[in-house]
């Protein structure tokens, strides 16, 4: 990746010096670096907040609830998960921050989960659960898209939350159809293995 980027960066000083605009470049590259600054404080400031409601919510209960709550939907997901262990609990969290569109503070919640899951991986395999964990991840429901009406709201739009129609019709519409993708190859690979043991 470093490369890629470096390539890139290479590439453009070239043309930019072949069309007689390193002066433009150079001011873009100012520019650029400022407003990345700024947005930088706006997303930290909003993540702060919410990684701190989290954690109340983790701290009062309220994170123990919502596992409850998705237990039933959770567990025809994840089989093969013990409910009352930790790798559930995690996945519980991190499906909860990302309903919150908080992908930043769902990230570390993810990667405790998926620790928990290779615990009990018999191989270095991922099994049906990681799989279908990664998907949910990453192709997840959310009702409240935080991070995307933060960065609306940094550039000046009126009415940020004004896509929530749009968000959950596609977020849902993503997951089903990965939720989907994801059973159908299971069904396969298992098709597969018993076709080749008989």
């Amino acid at each position: 990746m470093a490369y890629i980027f470096g390539g890139m960066i290479a590439v453009s000083f070239l043309f930019a010096a072949i069309t007689g605009t390193l002066p433009a470049l150079s001011e873009g590259i100012l520019s650029s670096a400022g407003d990345a600054v700024q947005l930088l404080i706006t997303i930290s400031g909003m993540l702060c907040m919410w990684s701190g409601f989290m954690r109340i919510a983790k701290d009062c209960g309220l994170i123990e609830q919502l596992s409850r709550f998705f237990a039933p939907i959770l567990r025809r997901l994840y089989p093969d998960v013990d409910p009352d262990s930790d790798a559930f609990r995690y996945i519980s969290m991190n499906i909860s921050a990302n309903l919150l569109g908080l992908g930043n503070a769902a990230t570390p919640l993810g990667i405790s989960a998926m620790r928990e899951l290779k615990k009990h991986s018999p191989s270095d395999t991922a099994t049906d659960s990681m799989v279908t964990f990664v998907l949910m991840n990453t192709a997840s429901i959310q009702l409240i898209p935080t991070t995307v009406a933060a960065l609306r709201k940094s550039y000046g739009a009126q009415s940020p939350f004004d896509i929530l129609l749009c968000v959950w019709i596609t977020s849902v519409t993503a997951l089903s159809l990965a939720l989907l993708s994801s059973k159908l190859l299971m069904r396969r690979h298992v098709w597969k293995l018993s076709y080749r043991s008989s």
